[in-house]
């Protein structure tokens, strides 16, 4: 083997290879990953509301009235109350509170408590790196890093903040809440009345932690739809067990009844796949 095929052949090898040590709950975390991406998808796929606006145009999803029957809102897991900036807060004490907080980036309001922005850890590194290159802007993008720069040489949160703020509405659903978040990026969300003052903030750990439950938690749902679909005698025959969002399915049952039955558990969000093992009484 020459240096060259020596040197592809590692460089395969270590593409192979986790960048870190394997942990026992890492199988675990994956699936929810994968199980969370699916509701978010879902999410976007029925959500009825117009294209996102361009970023000149505040930012914020609105209840509709359509959703879901039950679904949880943002209202129900929402932070309360949420961190902010004041506007007029000096860069560094910024840079004190997001550590303190131990969060990436803050809403920043007004004196009446309106979200006029968000203000980041990269809107401060940024700062920083800008005023210590002391590079004039080139002919190639002027306009942007003037813009930049004169953004950089600001001194308080109303300075250096992104505005408008993506915000999110107390009444939208979860899945929506999550949807914005995936579509923006973001990793923590205002939550706003429709004053556009703040009420409270929504994580994405949180989003991911409700719309996706454990095994237990899909087991008492399937439960109740045995309960809501089948007679008394027909729902003592049916066994149901649930694996990694996995739904098994046994027991005699009326035709018409199975298949009413896994329609509905088919239609459960959190449901991975069903396994119909029923047979017809």
């Amino acid at each position: 083997m020459n240096q060259h095929e020596s040197f592809s052949t590692g460089a395969e090898v270590r593409r192979s290879l986790p960048s870190r040590p394997w942990s026992p709950g890492e199988s675990a975390r994956q699936d929810m990953l994968v199980r969370y991406l699916g509701a978010v998808a879902a999410a976007a796929a029925g959500h009825a509301g117009p294209k996102a606006p361009p970023s000149s145009a505040p930012v914020s999803t609105a209840p509709r009235s359509s959703a879901l029957t039950g679904a949880l809102l943002v209202r129900d897991v929402m932070d309360v109350p949420a961190a902010s900036l004041r506007d007029d807060l000096p860069y560094r004490e910024i840079a004190r509170l997001l550590a303190r907080e131990r969060v990436g980036a803050l809403p920043v309001v007004d004196a009446q408590d309106h979200v006029v922005g968000v203000v980041s850890e990269s809107d401060l590194l940024a700062k920083v790196a800008i005023e210590a290159s002391g590079r004039r802007p080139g002919r190639a993008g002027r306009l942007r890093e003037r813009r930049l720069r004169d953004k950089a040489h600001g001194e308080t949160a109303e300075d250096l903040m992104t505005s408008p703020a993506i915000t999110v509405l107390p009444g939208a659903t979860v899945a929506e809440a999550a949807w914005l978040a995936a579509l923006s990026r973001l990793k923590r969300i205002p939550v706003t009345d429709h004053e556009g003052r703040l009420v409270g903030a929504v994580g994405r750990d949180t989003l991911l932690q409700t719309l996706i439950r454990d095994d237990a938690g899909i087991r008492a749902e399937v439960e109740d739809r045995i309960r809501a679909v089948c007679s008394p005698g027909d729902r003592r025959t049916v066994a149901v067990t649930v694996h990694d969002a996995i739904v098994e399915l046994s027991g005699q049952v009326p035709a018409a009844t199975g298949g009413r039955l896994v329609a509905e558990i088919e239609a459960i969000a959190d449901v991975a796949e069903v396994k119909n093992l029923l047979t017809v009484a």
